[in-house]
């Protein structure tokens, strides 16, 4: 897999497989012409998960540096990958680990569904440890924040 730095649209191949960076992690979409990125939403914008979903570039990337990921061994043509991430749109089955952008990536191209970045974290005790402190911080937040909003809601 290499990935090479672009500038803008006109450089990105139908079916290109585009990611952006983020603090933790790599977005990852598909490139469908047009300026426009089939996603998972999943948690890219908040803590909320979202569906898969068609976007511009400028929404996907966030105000982050885009780049096309060059695959080898794909098992579609890249008029094909983009028929299939759009075939998605509108679903809404995103879980972190089992489905998440780069999962849906890996299944556009490849016909297989896999991430990466999570078999990494899944190889890293001291990730898992990281990973699980963290979500435990969020969930306390929003159970915090949930029982604070209680009265207000009556």
């Amino acid at each position: 897999m290499q990935q090479t730095p672009t500038a803008n649209a006109v450089d990105f191949p139908l079916g290109a497989h585009v990611v952006t960076p983020r603090r933790w992690y790599t977005h990852h979409g598909i490139y469908v012409g047009e300026g426009q990125v089939v996603h998972y939403r999943g948690l890219s914008t908040s803590l909320r998960r979202g569906p898969v979903a068609k976007v511009s570039l400028a929404e996907f990337s966030n105000n982050h540096p885009l780049r096309v990921v060059v695959e080898a061994n794909l098992a579609y043509s890249g008029i094909e990958v983009a028929a299939r991430a759009c075939s998605r749109l509108g679903e809404d089955a995103y879980d972190l680990l089992r489905n998440n952008c780069e999962h849906f990536c890996f299944w556009c191209l490849a016909g297989a569904a896999r991430s990466p970045q999570v078999e990494r974290l899944l190889l890293n005790p001291r990730a898992i440890a990281f990973a699980a402190r963290v979500l435990a911080g969020v969930v306390n937040g929003w159970s915090t924040a949930c029982h604070l909003l209680q009265p207000l809601a009556n």
